[in-house]
């Protein structure tokens, strides 16, 4: 895959005007992604588009006799935390799911899925036994008297896990939570994945309900990064999501009869996060209210909705005073440490119990009175434009969003100039006093990190010593995914890079009949492949102009066709949406749709300035 240099990518972001009070959360969503791919830990894929971060942690788990490499790092740091990380890959789950058809008319499927499966790819290696769960490598106290690469690290990668005799109801929870959620994501574009996904939910939440525990008494540190509260509302949690996984009536009895004793139908919460998951369990369960599946658990999910009303109507301000804090210039403020991490998750519980509302023709029931779905949208949309720019600050906290956002982000990856440009390795000391303390903005640039964010008075330092306010989280911007999606579809105009409504060029068409074909497949009687290619989008940078090309692949024929192979030449600028191979300039499907069953289509992406790309098909099957 070709790179765009990081001045363009600069000049390029700098083009959305934060002033106004429409957004592009279409180009947010494409950022947000890539945040993920910078998190990253492991063997990186060649499609890899964060190209200042190298392989890191391939040893990882050996200590212990287990492969433990994968999987992400929670924040600024180099541990993988394995709480938050399942709710991180819950969270960008539910967003596929929930926002399926905005994720796709957006093109970004196949990112999302693929960032989803970095994570279930990894929990199912540290589900090594039926009762055994590795949760977490490294050691928060060491990484944290470091700053270094992870390509460069020389602290401790011990790894943890709880057991029959060391158990952590609250982790393997959320971990089945996060794999039977991703089990449904994954279930229209890979059938057996999704299945091995929700083998593996289950059997955790097994393990999680018969063996009861905290995780943090047995991991160590964990207390003091990521100290669980109590297990009950993960074990709720888990349940749930397994028996929308499922439609076994089992996980739904589990819930009914633990709604009292696990705190179901008894906690009004006003905040939802990696610890707290009960406003997520209420409004997930009123689903199944509203979809008039309840039969005769519907008393106990009436109940279940009650709370997951409070929660809504807590951040609409209109709970008769039980509502959620808000700082002077609107946004949602529940505590001083990553305050937006609480944002994000409001923002798209609303946007989905909207949804379940709205489908069911229904309202939010609130003690000032019935509220319109349309009134949940508004306050998700409220605390997103607030995130991207609409604040008394007038600047972006997602990093690299518009003109003006943080540049001294509290990340060591960030922050050290690439292993790709300073080859020799950053020491633990030397990256303390050469580059941490030095007052020069990160020289890379963390796209789509949501930071912590502003204080109670909507005031905001950008240093990088300040983490409780610059250090962004996998778990801050994993709810962002869906709800960008949501909004472009109800706000914006289609496209990652959508910076004018109609381009000033025309909009070829490209069919089979202008590309090569192999001659040892005419047996499928001639190209059985269309090719609709299209520019949505242009925008003008020191007198160039740079082009969005969306190509369509249609398969027109009535077979499957399988390991379609594509030649693109003329290409300059970066593609989206397909696998480069070994070979110079050919692509192939992602591994997530490897088959493109007869009239199907499947697209892909790339902008460069100057004339189109030339695409020809190298084989197919």
């Amino acid at each position: 895959m070709r790179n765009i240099s990081i001045s363009f990518c600069m000049l390029l972001i700098a083009m959305v005007h934060l002033g106004a009070s429409v957004f592009n959360y279409g180009d947010a969503l494409d950022k947000s992604l890539m945040f993920f791919e910078a998190q990253r830990s492991g063997k990186l894929p060649v499609q890899q588009r964060v190209k200042w971060r190298g392989d890191s942690g391939l040893n990882d788990g050996l200590q212990q006799g287990v492969n433990l490499v994968g999987g992400y790092y929670d924040a600024g740091d180099n541990v993988k935390f394995g709480l938050p990380m399942a709710y991180t890959v819950t969270m960008l789950a539910w967003g596929a799911i929930e926002f399926r058809k905005e994720i796709t008319e957006l093109d970004q499927m196949g990112h999302t899925l693929w960032a989803i499966r970095w994570g279930t790819d990894y929990f199912i290696k540290a589900h090594t036994q039926f009762n055994v769960l590795w949760g977490q490598v490294g050691d928060g106290a060491s990484d944290h008297y470091c700053w270094e690469r992870a390509e460069d690290m020389t602290t401790s990668r011990t790894a943890y896990k709880i057991d029959e005799e060391h158990p952590g109801s609250d982790l393997a929870g959320e971990t089945a939570a996060a794999l039977a959620a991703a089990s449904i994501a994954f279930k229209p574009y890979n059938s057996s994945y999704s299945s091995l996904l929700l083998i593996h939910a289950k059997q955790l939440f097994t393990f999680a309900d018969k063996f009861r525990g905290l995780y943090d008494e047995y991991v160590f540190g964990a207390e003091k990064f990521y100290s669980s509260s109590g297990y009950s509302d993960e074990l709720l949690w888990a349940a749930a999501w397994l028996f929308h996984a499922t439609d076994d009536e089992y996980y739904l009895s589990y819930v009914v009869d633990n709604a009292v004793y696990m705190g179901g139908t008894g906690w009004a919460v006003k905040e939802f996060s990696w610890d707290n998951k009960y406003a997520g369990v209420q409004i997930l369960l009123s689903k199944v209210l509203l979809e008039g599946k309840a039969g005769p658990y519907a008393s106990t999910l009436k109940q279940y909705q009650a709370k997951a009303d409070y929660y809504a109507c807590a951040c609409l301000q209109k709970n008769d005073g039980y509502n959620v804090r808000k700082t002077p210039g609107g946004l949602v403020y529940v505590r001083e440490w990553n305050n937006l991490q609480y944002v994000s998750s409001a923002a798209f519980l609303s946007a989905v119990y909207s949804n379940y509302l709205s489908a069911a023709r229904a309202q939010l029931n609130c003690p000032e009175g019935q509220i319109e779905p349309q009134e949940l949208i508004n306050f998700a949309k409220s605390q997103v434009d607030y995130i991207l720019g609409k604040n008394p600050k007038e600047m972006s906290y997602l990093i690299g969003y518009g003109s003006k956002y943080p540049l001294h982000v509290h990340h060591r990856g960030a922050s050290i100039a690439s292993i790709f440009s300073l080859h020799s390795e950053v020491g633990c000391v030397q990256g303390f006093e050469t580059w941490y303390s030095r007052p020069e903005p990160n020289p890379n640039v963390l796209f789509g990190g949501l930071v912590g964010g502003p204080d109670k008075n909507d005031g905001f330092s950008d240093e990088r010593s300040n983490y409780e306010q610059t250090e962004p989280t996998t778990s801050g911007s994993a709810p962002l995914i869906g709800i960008f999606a949501k909004l472009q579809s109800l706000y914006g105009n289609t496209g990652s890079y959508q910076y004018h409504k109609e381009s000033p060029v025309s909009k070829p068409k490209i069919t089979s009949t202008n590309l090569h074909q192999t001659p040892t497949h005419k047996t499928l009687g001639g190209s059985p492949v269309e090719f609709l290619h299209s520019i949505t989008s242009s925008w003008t940078i020191s007198k160039s102009t740079y082009y969005r090309h969306k190509v369509v692949i249609k398969n027109t024929s009535q077979k499957p066709i399988t390991d379609l192979k594509l030649v693109i030449d003329n290409l300059s600028g970066t593609l989206w949406g397909l696998i480069p191979t070994k070979e110079k300039n050919t692509y192939e499907l992602p591994q997530w749709l490897k088959v493109l069953e007869p009239g199907t289509e499947c697209t892909f992406v790339y902008v460069q300035g100057g004339p189109q790309a030339k695409i020809s098909i190298q084989s197919f099957h």
